[in-house]
């Protein structure tokens, strides 16, 4: 058990005091003070991308291949800059370059990551200033020649990832022709078609665009075979009952949740700015380092922005381009399926904010909201080493202002979504099915095969607490109350000294709980962790996130006095 103590113990909270200075001579700057600027410039360049998400809207799959541009270019600049203190300071491996250091010199992060995002973003939308974001984000940063050589590295990861995406298919002017046979998609009063041709994007991580191209609907070759069967019939009668406008099945929280993941209309931060938010609520939880934030957002963005062509692959570019459930539920068409019943009175739950009733302006066969979730809860459960990370998240969707909705974890909130399309009565549930199935696919290619941590791997020596060894257990804390934990790292019997080497500490995968600082002293990272009134006998998990990728767990058991 790694258990030594022999008596149990108990553990209550210390109180803090402020310790108070005595009077000192006073002295007079010589210079104005800087404003501050941000804390963490990967979030704070997340909140300008998910702002200009709000100003731009359209389709979804510009808006990832933006997303994943930038987060990518932020993550090269970044890992060039750490990489120029050494090798062992590395994020992991680059994704289009690693910037030649300047001898002599180490390079400012916080620089390095503003003019990777800026350039980026201002190639992508030519025509929206940036300039007032760049000035905010470097308030507080001096010139210096770190500065200079941070501009350096983040302008030239934003130019390799602008070379990269150049003549990449985007943008996407094509046209499509309304389907003139049963089964296949026509408009629906809701727009043109949708970018029709963004399956055949050039990938930011798959090998082909067609890599993760899911099995056509219910496995059926033609439309006729299709609709025919026993298993459309299913699909049909169960979204027309659940994502009736006035379904008398529907539950109150399907409803909600229906409503919490739409955010298709333009204004909000659309469905990749939904799950980047989202990212931001767990990476604030488990306190990651701008470095750890480089590397999960990038991972997010690439998968997200792959996900928008493995979507659309299976939307425009196979031999099925399902029409909508209020086509086949009005059915203008003999489907040949005595198993449905036409009703053209029947609309969806979806409308926009003057209660018009609509379908998104695509194929339905896959679901891009749940080939998105998948590639998103993959790539993080990828990072985090888990998928067990509890966080609530938000919504911009007009018709669930104010909604937050609690996740047990990654995959849990994943398959909600794709659930949800079908209570918005816009998708089948096959639509979810696959595009979950693809997008895991996709995530675990990316996680598996790009960003990968290039430093040795850690030998940990167990949580501590004094000379005590806990080894995976604390099973005598108290709720409400705080405890210190120490451990050593070292990397090939050479001890690790380096901060950065924790990239992020969570308690139990919760926003409300916490932990102090992550501190090196005597040889030994030290962390506090108070524990909430929440933890109680059924025990939390403290997680320790490494650089190496690797993460470590205290298991804890609280006692309530």
């Amino acid at each position: 058990m790694g258990w030594l103590h022999t008596s149990r113990r108990r553990w209550s909270a210390i109180a803090l005091t402020a310790l108070t200075a005595g009077t000192v001579a006073a002295v007079a700057p010589t210079a104005p003070a800087l404003a501050a600027g941000p804390t963490d410039h990967v979030l704070y360049w997340n909140d300008v991308l998910l702002r200009t998400f709000r100003q731009v809207g359209g389709a979804p799959g510009p808006l990832a291949r933006a997303g994943a541009m930038v987060h990518g270019a932020i993550y090269d600049a970044a890992n060039s800059a750490l990489c120029a203190d050494g090798a062992d300071r590395c994020i992991g491996q680059p994704y289009r370059t690693k910037v030649t250091p300047t001898a002599g010199v180490s390079p400012d992060l916080a620089t390095a990551i503003d003019y990777a995002a800026y350039d980026t973003l201002r190639s992508i939308w030519p025509s929206i200033s940036f300039a007032a974001d760049l000035t905010t984000a470097q308030q507080d940063i001096p010139a210096s020649a770190a500065r200079t050589d941070g501009q350096r590295m983040g302008s030239a990861s934003a130019q390799a990832m602008i070379s990269f995406r150049t003549n990449d298919g985007s943008p996407d002017t094509s046209t499509y022709a309304d389907g003139t046979v049963a089964g296949q998609w026509r408009r629906t009063g809701s727009g043109e078609p949708a970018t029709p041709s963004w399956g055949l994007l050039r990938p930011f991580a798959m090998t082909s665009t067609t890599q993760f191209r899911p099995g056509l609907p219910g496995g059926y070759a033609t439309y006729a075979q299709l609709l025919a069967s026993q298993t459309y019939a299913n699909q049909v009668n169960e979204v027309r009952g659940l994502g009736a406008s006035n379904s008398t099945t529907r539950t109150a929280d399907q409803t909600q949740a229906a409503w919490f993941w739409a955010n298709d209309l333009d204004g909000t931060y659309k469905p990749p700015g939904q799950l980047f938010a989202h990212t931001q609520v767990v990476a604030k939880s488990a306190k990651l380092t701008q470095a750890g934030n480089a590397r999960l957002f990038a991972l997010v963005g690439i998968a997200m922005g792959d996900a928008a062509i493995v979507a659309w692959d299976a939307k425009y570019q196979t031999a099925i381009d399902l029409w909508r459930p209020e086509t086949a539920i009005h059915e203008p068409q003999d489907d040949n399926n005595a198993a449905t019943t036409p009703d053209p009175n029947w609309k969806p739950l979806s409308a926009n904010t003057s209660g018009v009733n609509f379908s998104p302006p695509f194929p339905a066969y896959v679901s891009g909201h749940a080939t998105f979730a998948a590639a998103w809860a993959g790539a993080m459960k990828g990072f985090f080493g888990t998928d067990a990370f509890r966080f609530v998240g938000g919504t911009e969707d007009p018709h669930a202002v104010g909604v937050s909705r609690s996740f047990t974890g990654f995959g849990a909130a994943a398959t909600e979504n794709a659930r949800s399309r079908v209570y918005l009565g816009v998708h089948y549930q096959f639509d979810a099915d696959s595009g979950m199935s693809a997008g895991t696919s996709l995530a675990n290619h990316v996680t598996g095969n790009f960003l990968r941590p290039s430093v040795p791997a850690y030998t940990f020596d167990g949580f501590y607490e004094g000379s005590a060894y806990l080894g995976t257990s604390y099973p005598d804390a108290v709720s409400g109350g705080n405890f210190l934990v120490t451990f050593k790292l070292t990397a090939n019997g050479t001890p690790v000294t380096d901060l950065n080497a924790v990239v992020g500490v969570s308690w139990n995968g919760q926003p409300a709980a916490s932990s102090g600082p992550v501190a090196f002293t005597n040889g030994r990272y030290e962390v506090r962790v108070y524990t909430g009134k929440s933890c109680g006998p059924g025990g939390q998990t403290l997680s320790v996130l490494l650089r190496d990728g690797s993460s470590r767990n205290l298991r804890v058991t609280c006692t309530i006095v």
